[in-house]
């Protein structure tokens, strides 16, 4: 596996840092922030002195019930050749649902939502995984992500669970040691009992990262000081393999670059600290450790077990209805549909204020429902900077009420501009001059509307016909 080294998330914020810290042999960007065709400079640059460049994708959703769509991989694989990078890596994660599957609205969360660990989520996964391994130029490494909630009727361990992925599918791992910290914090998940079913082998490169903890839960910010807590996992990764690459990421809230360097270089000798006192001990007889390997393998065999030997009962009819889609190809439409009606569910509670689906924490949906709100304001501040300038403190609170029940349609500038029309319609702001620079800014973004026969076409029409009258 390439060599990668130590790496920073490259951000536009921090572009020109990044050019300048020493010791940084490649960074990853966020695929959906480049454009093959005017790649930002600094990225450029970063590329001629040889700095490997990583996209890192976070809309493809590969642990959605749908097929992975092909623009979307499409993209993923211009970007790759774009950037002349070695591999492309993606999430384990769901960030949309409904649709035809269960001929419900299509919802999108904006965020990156934990997939169930049952049989039919996996072998879900393992399809999609093999459809974007094909559609790709270069490997594939899929990414754990941290969760806020569990599912209820899980079937395996997060170690399991990648490895039978990687066992079945030949996929690489990237894995996100403050994400084991976030689940250990979150869901009482030990990160060394993650680490000890892992196959270290398929790892592409680590990712590491900092947070925050509030009221017992640890929110997975990107945007705080590494802790100690995450850098003994990292060093725990390092005892079992030396990663191939190690990489900071950074989104918000970005210290100066000095504070940056230096957690850098604190990440750089955990692993390197680490991968000498494992040296060193080599020829050291340590205890016998249980195998990770033997505990998945046990694991599917207990289960298949228990299908068999209570093949009546709901959980075996589930399991054996699922047909192993991946594995045995025709019985992953029903898997499909039974795993989208599930992430619609939540989903829905989520984003809609539907019912908390049967079976889940109700305090830990409603922290993910307030983180999940609470971001897509902050996107939509940093899409459309103008709306908290013309709103000023009033901004968020506004945001927050028009969210509760209505659902992200397409993407978060659609969102901005659909959040300043409900204010408009609604006669607000109060203040007339604020009301006026909103409509006009409103007015500047949604652009003309072309004639059309359908209803939304009507309808944007008469909104925009009531909104010039004001």
């Amino acid at each position: 596996m390439e060599r990668l080294g130590t790496g920073i998330g490259w951000r536009p914020e921090i572009a020109d840092a990044v050019e300048r810290m020493p010791g940084i042999d490649w960074v990853e960007a966020v695929a959906e922030n480049v454009c093959p065709g005017h790649l930002p400079e600094s990225l450029v640059r970063l590329r001629e002195r040889g700095v490997t460049v990583v996209p890192h994708g976070v809309s493809l959703g590969l642990g959605g019930a749908d097929r992975p769509d092909e623009a979307r991989l499409a993209a993923l694989a211009e970007r790759a050749r774009a950037l002349g990078s070695p591999l492309v890596t993606e999430h384990i994660a769901f960030v949309r649902a409904g649709g035809p599957l269960t001929a419900s609205p299509l919802l999108e969360a904006g965020h990156l939502l934990p997939v169930p660990r049952t049989r039919d989520a996996l072998d879900v996964l393992c399809e999609n995984v093999r459809i974007a391994q094909e559609a790709l130029p270069v490997p594939l490494a899929a990414e754990n992500i941290a969760a806020l909630i569990s599912w209820p009727g899980e079937e395996m361990t997060e170690g399991q669970f990648l490895y039978d992925l990687v066992d079945r599918t030949g996929v690489r791992l990237l894995i996100d040691v403050a994400n084991l910290h976030t689940n250990h914090v979150n869901r009482g998940e030990d990160p060394a009992g993650a680490l000890d079913e892992l196959p270290v082998e398929a790892i592409a490169y680590v990712h590491v990262a900092g947070g925050f903890e509030r009221d017992g839960v640890w929110h997975d910010s990107h945007a705080h000081p590494v802790p100690q807590a995450v850098l003994d996992i990292l060093a725990d990764l390092a005892s079992r393999a030396t990663p191939p690459g190690v990489l900071l990421e950074r989104d918000e809230n970005f210290p100066e670059p000095g504070e940056l360097e230096r957690e850098l270089s604190v990440i750089r000798q955990t692993v390197e600290k680490t991968t000498v006192r494992t040296h060193a001990a080599a020829c050291t007889p340590a205890p016998a450790r249980t195998d990770g390997r033997e505990r998945a393998v046990r694991a599917r065999t207990d289960a298949s077990a228990a299908d068999t030997a209570a093949p009546d009962g709901a959980a075996g009819a589930a399991r054996q209805g699922s047909g192993r889609g991946a594995a045995g190809g025709s019985g992953g439409a029903s898997a499909r549909q039974r795993l989208a009606l599930a992430q619609t569910s939540l989903l829905s509670c989520l984003v809609a204020g539907t019912p908390v689906p049967e079976g889940f924490d109700r305090v830990r949906i409603g922290v993910q429902t307030r983180a999940l709100a609470a971001k897509r304001a902050g996107v939509v501040a940093k899409v459309a900077p103008e709306l908290p300038v013309i709103l000023g403190e009033a901004y968020r609170t506004a945001f927050l009420d028009y969210a509760h029940a209505r659902p992200m349609a397409g993407g978060y500038r659609r969102d901005a501009l659909d959040f300043a029309e409900h204010l408009l319609l609604a006669g607000l702001p109060e203040d007339a001059g604020a009301r006026r620079r909103l409509r006009e800014w409103w007015l500047e973004r949604s652009g003309p509307t072309p004639p059309s026969r359908h209803p939304a076409a009507r309808l944007a029409r008469a909104t925009r016909r009531a909104l010039l009258r004001r």
